[in-house]
């Protein structure tokens, strides 16, 4: 997915800073404009995972031309960035570990407590 963002140039005393208009709230800053673009790129990225965690619809991406019309952006740059759905798929995909007793014992311990599967403890732990 490519989302068009809008980017406040920099001056003597701020940083570039870019927003994204379909993400509500989803903002960066960087630098330089390559920091900007890299920073926006991630935030999107973060912004649409907590938003996936929350159970809320992505927007999808408008075009470009929209926010260029926007009076909002008069004076802004343009661009786009690019979030990989592969990083946002939530398929579930089988999985084999090894581990040794004692971890694994421990695992299962500490998930029981959570009131969590082994799997949905491990998903957590690696999300959060």
């Amino acid at each position: 997915m490519r989302y068009p963002i809008a980017i406040e140039p920099a001056s003597d005393s701020t940083a570039y800073g870019v927003t994204i208009p379909d993400l509500p709230g989803c903002f960066s800053a960087g630098d330089t404009l390559d920091e900007a673009l890299d920073n926006a790129e991630q935030a999107a990225l973060l912004w649409i995972d907590a938003a996936l965690d929350a159970g809320q619809v992505i927007p999808k991406p408008s075009s470009i031309e929209a926010i260029r019309n926007d009076a909002a952006y008069a004076d802004w740059l343009f661009g786009l960035v690019t979030v990989d759905p592969a990083q946002l798929d939530d398929t579930i995909e089988r999985v084999n570990i090894t581990l040794p007793r004692r971890v694994l014992h421990r695992l299962d311990t500490k998930a029981k407590e959570a009131g969590e599967t082994r799997s949905g403890y491990i998903a957590r732990l690696a999300i959060g």
